[in-house]
């Protein structure tokens, strides 16, 4: 604490002398290690160059300290508070800066105590004899020393068991990714790299032998220069061939540079040298999902807790890997024991609320979820899940602050554009839908959902040549969904492609099995005959449709039905062209606010049609 004074005047000293960036700097730091310290945070929203973030700094602090007068202050005079009377403002009864300089040498105040010292030139010459001296004597004694030092042999040390593991609320799966670059702004600086740096698991202290290439590796570690680590790791394994702790060390430089399988490699050999080394199974398991996302690690977890009983991360990966298997109870229990171990961490209330998601309670995962973001502002995908979760309740104002925030400072992230693409589709706005799917496919090709939504988004909005260069990745990735199939229909009718709209229409109907569904099925069926002009077909689609409950399409449905039923009964030399115009006005109304669905499970809206969601598997 004693050191975070020191560095907090130095961070006020600099900026009363208006090097911002350097105050910027320090308090920084001291906000990873005291994220809590509302003064700090005041203090932060005096380096700043934007008003935003000022008010972002004042209102943390605000929040952290609500009796905090400055933080009120500064957010009164930026109209984020009311006016409030009971506030003082600032005071005004000094000199200016400019006034200061115009002063004469007897009209500014006199120096007292230690500060009279150091403007004495007498004192500051004593000093810097004295510091002389000492510089001097230091290096007599050092010399005397090393010579002292080199007569004596270096100790054999054998390696032996690992130590136990310091129990840190560190982060799971960290990437010791790098700072932004180009950003100078304070919450791109806090928010680019975890309060929680890159886990410690092991002390790297290492024997006499090792000790000096250990400090070498721990400071390359702390910038995470992984090659440097990796060549001091390297250096230490010849000296110490035994040495389980460098081998993990290895594997993690590795890990994080993504070389999985020659972090695999290092890993083993340290549970190799080390059967009860947790902290490597628990690293073994990590390379190995990183590896294969859909690998099962849970017997390398299961070892690391019988390694080490109270090594909090191996219950917290565990549960994480439950998570992925389903295993809802196995993953809250797991959770429930890392909590104890690991009290306050913002990863175990982060994988909570993705188990309450699970459990489709939305209300328990949004707790979790706020949870996780109090604990720890900078873990960026807890803003993508509170993104996710106030989407699929509905609170599309603050789904959208949260996927600002997380896009902000992760563009790279395709994940962020699904959310808001999604978002955009279920209001009916489908060119930003169109926009964002784009976005989201600019930064990986693989994903899936992108495919679809953009697929029936330009099938709403009528561009049937758009949709047309979507039909393989939509079919390939959900080659049972209606939607999909109807969609193609829809695209071949756009096309006027009849005949294949006539074909798509013999693969769709099995999939249709709700009344809403066939619904749907027999409405676009109807029109695939009209544009055919097969009256005869067009009409027994039409009665299909009719002898469905009224409740299971919408009311344009329905009269579209009848009015196209009276017009085959009672047909008029000029009816045929003009019906067709006037149906493809209206045909586009019948789904306009669904939502895709890869799997057949039903589900009844108040519009008549499907809105269920893809599940977004890799």
């Amino acid at each position: 604490m004693a050191d975070n004074d020191v560095v907090f005047q130095e961070a006020v000293e600099a900026l009363r002398v208006g090097n911002k960036n350097r105050a910027r700097e320090l308090l920084t730091g001291l906000l990873k290690t005291d994220q809590n310290n509302a003064t700090y945070w005041v203090w932060m929203s005096a380096t700043v160059d934007t008003t935003k973030e000022r008010i972002y700094c004042l209102q943390t602090a605000f929040k952290l300290d609500p009796q905090n007068a400055a933080a009120k202050r500064g957010l009164i005079l930026h109209g984020a508070l009311p006016p409030d009377e009971t506030i003082q403002p600032f005071p005004v009864n000094r000199p200016r800066a400019w006034e200061e300089k115009l002063l004469l040498a007897h009209e500014k105040p006199r120096a007292k105590g230690w500060a009279a010292v150091r403007e004495s030139p007498v004192a500051r010459l004593g000093g810097f004899v004295a510091l002389g001296l000492v510089l001097i004597g230091a290096l007599v004694f050092g010399f005397f020393q090393l010579t002292k030092d080199q007569t004596i042999q270096r100790p054999t040390v054998t390696p032996g068991p690992s130590p136990t593991y310091t129990v840190t609320p560190t982060f799971v799966n960290a990437t010791g990714q790098p700072a932004i670059v180009g950003t100078a702004a304070p919450l791109s600086e806090l928010l680019s790299v975890p309060y929680t740096v890159t886990p410690l698991y092991v002390p790297m202290k290492g024997s006499p032998v090792s000790s000096d290439i250990y400090r070498t590796a721990k400071l390359a570690y702390e910038k995470r220069n992984w090659d440097e680590v990796i060549r001091t790791m390297q250096e230490i394994i010849k000296l110490e061939p035994k040495d389980a702790d460098a081998y993990y060390y290895l594997g993690e430089a590795n890990r994080f540079k993504g070389d999985y399988p020659s972090a695999i490699a290092a890993y083993q050999l340290a549970v190799s040298l080390d059967q009860n080394f947790g902290a490597g199974y628990v690293g073994l398991a990590r390379a190995r999902v990183g590896s294969n996302s859909n690998t099962n690690v849970i017997s390398f977890l299961d070892e690391a807790v019988r390694a080490d009983p109270n090594f909090g991360e191996a219950y917290l990966e565990r549960a994480v890997a439950k998570l992925k298997e389903n295993d809802i109870t196995g993953a809250l229990a797991d959770l429930s024991e890392a909590d104890r171990r690991l009290p306050n961490s913002p990863l175990v209330y982060f994988y909570l609320a993705q188990t309450r998601i699970k459990e489709n309670d939305l209300e328990l995962a949004l707790s979790a979820a706020k949870r996780a973001n109090e604990l720890d502002v900078t873990y960026l995908p807890t803003y993508l899940l509170l993104g996710q979760i106030y989407a699929d309740s509905g609170n599309e104002t603050e789904a959208v602050k949260a996927l600002d925030i997380y896009l902000k400072y992760r563009p790279e992230d395709g994940a962020g554009y699904v959310l808001l693409g999604k978002m955009h589709f279920k209001n009916k706005d489908y060119k930003e839908t169109v926009n964002d799917m784009n976005e989201a496919l600019a930064r990986n090709k693989n994903q899936r959902e992108p495919y679809l939504y953009r697929f029936l988004s330009n099938v709403e909005l009528g561009d049937g040549a758009a949709a047309d260069s979507d039909i393989s990745n939509a079919l390939l990735f959900y080659s049972d969904s209606l939607e999909v199939h109807l969609g193609i229909i829809r695209t071949n009718l756009l096309q006027k492609r009849f005949g294949n709209a006539l074909l798509e229409l013999d693969k769709t109907k099995p999939l249709a099995e709700t009344d809403e569904q066939k619904a749907l099925f027999y409405y676009w069926g109807a029109k695939v005959y009209e544009a055919r002009e097969e009256p005869k077909q067009e009409a027994e689609y039409w009665h299909f449709l009719l002898d469905l409950p009224e409740d299971s399409m919408t009311s344009d449905m329905r009269s579209q039905a009848e009015e196209r039923l009276a017009d085959i009964a009672t047909p008029t030399p000029t009816a045929t062209p003009a019906r067709t115009q006037t149906q493809k006005a209206r045909t586009p109304t019948a789904t306009a606010s669904r939502t895709p669905t890869p799997t057949r499970t039903p589900t009844k809206t108040p519009t008549k049609t499907p809105t269920r969601t893809p599940t977004p598997t890799p």
